[in-house]
């Protein structure tokens, strides 16, 4: 029997139900975040938690448990589902309210965490690398929506991914409304040139992941590599040597092809293979959880 930590109290999964009157449900009002467990450990749980509680502080909701709380309780629900190499889903939604907007008619905001088995994508495409499209629909401007909130609205994200799915690939590149490579619908993206690894910067627009801090502050720097921040167009990541992709529960994966362009030599690049090298050699011998 698998258990969902909900409110305070672990229940069985079959009993873990949020009210429909929940403006998590109902707007989408509320943020979560998406964390890997390898060994038993928490990969950069204490940078999960602080970004998760960043943004709830960006969408006004007071979270019912504060962090130190939220951390027991993480590793409650992992023993619990007897997960040592897993994914965790936490989650603040703003609470049962009225059928109107107003977020403060919610005087409870509700909290849940699943922990669970996740695999993102075929082991075969971290070897060979994958295809991925550049979707027609852009990126949510920073001016509309904050891209530090990690909002449980992802309809803008869904809709992107439905286009890379409906053109038989499974993730595709979002532009910003000024044309500007951003990130993809659920990765952030890297691009190789030369000796060069850059990376759209944050005033573009995209979230600011978890894994891909890791990857420029730890990763690249252990193979002797260094990212660059920058704003640059479809084009420069088209003529790219290689592209790669992160994420929580995609880790560290190399592109083969964006549309009709084959990246590099179509397959996963040597800086692209040395990160993943590292990223994996990491995670084995003792995952970082600050």
């Amino acid at each position: 029997m698998s258990y969902i930590w909900l409110d305070g109290k672990l229940v069985a999964r079959a009993e873990a139900k949020v009210s429909v009157f929940d403006h998590g449900l109902l707007y989408g009002d509320g943020c979560f975040e998406g964390i890997r467990a390898y060994n038993g450990r928490i990969l950069k749980l204490k940078t999960h938690l602080a970004r998760m509680f960043e943004s709830a502080s960006l969408i006004h909701l007071v979270p019912a448990y504060d962090l130190e709380e939220i951390e027991d309780a993480i590793r409650e629900t992992m023993d619990a589902n007897q997960i040592t190499d897993g994914y965790i889903r936490l989650v603040f939604t703003r609470g049962v309210g009225t059928l109107g907007l107003h977020p403060f008619r919610c005087p409870t905001p509700g909290t849940f965490i699943i922990a669970d088995k996740i695999q993102l994508y075929p082991e075969e495409l971290y070897r060979d690398g994958m295809a991925i499209i550049v979707a027609k629909r852009p990126r949510i401007p920073i001016d509309c929506l904050d891209p530090r909130i990690k909002s449980l609205n992802y309809l803008n994200n869904i809709l992107a991914k439905v286009e890379a799915i409906e053109a038989g690939v499974l993730e595709a590149i979002m532009l910003n409304t000024e044309g500007s490579v951003a990130e993809c619908t659920g990765d952030n993206i890297f691009a190789v040139k030369g000796d060069r690894i850059f990376t759209p910067a944050t005033s573009t627009g995209i979230l600011h992941g978890v894994t891909r801090r890791f990857v420029m502050r730890e990763i690249a720097p252990a193979c002797g590599l260094k990212v660059e921040e920058a704003v640059f167009e479809l084009d420069e990541l088209l003529n790219a040597d290689e592209v790669f992709l992160t994420g929580t529960a995609a880790e560290v994966i190399g592109v083969s092809k964006i549309d009709d362009t084959v990246i590099g030599a179509g397959k996963v690049g040597p800086v692209t293979a040395r990160l993943i090298g590292e990223f994996r050699r990491r995670i084995a011998e003792g995952v970082p959880e600050d």
